[in-house]
């Protein structure tokens, strides 16, 4: 029998119609696959889950590192402008 590679996005629809409720053997009759495979699967989607929302997370704290850095970009160009001005006032 050939093996049947799966990608994640049919792996997760499956794991989810079982999470919702539908029963386990339903689903596994009707994707041709066993219930050590459902549960393989799934006991993998919910160990990854929490990795969903960190990357929620970094990506807020990405903005603020941006507008951070942004800010302080502005301001080391103002006293670089400051500097300038003040070494033309002392060397003419």
């Amino acid at each position: 029998m050939k093996r049947r590679k799966w990608d994640a996005k049919t792996k997760a629809t499956i794991v989810l119609e079982g999470l919702k409720g539908r029963p386990v053997a339903v689903i596994c009759s009707e994707y041709h696959i066993s219930q050590a495979q459902y549960y393989q699967w799934r006991d993998q989607f919910l160990a990854n889950a929490p990795k969903t929302f960190e990357v929620a997370q970094q990506t807020e704290r990405e903005a603020r590192l941006h507008h951070e850095n942004a800010r302080l970009k502005k301001l080391v160009g103002e006293l670089t402008l400051e500097l300038k001005k003040s070494d033309e006032e002392v060397w003419p």
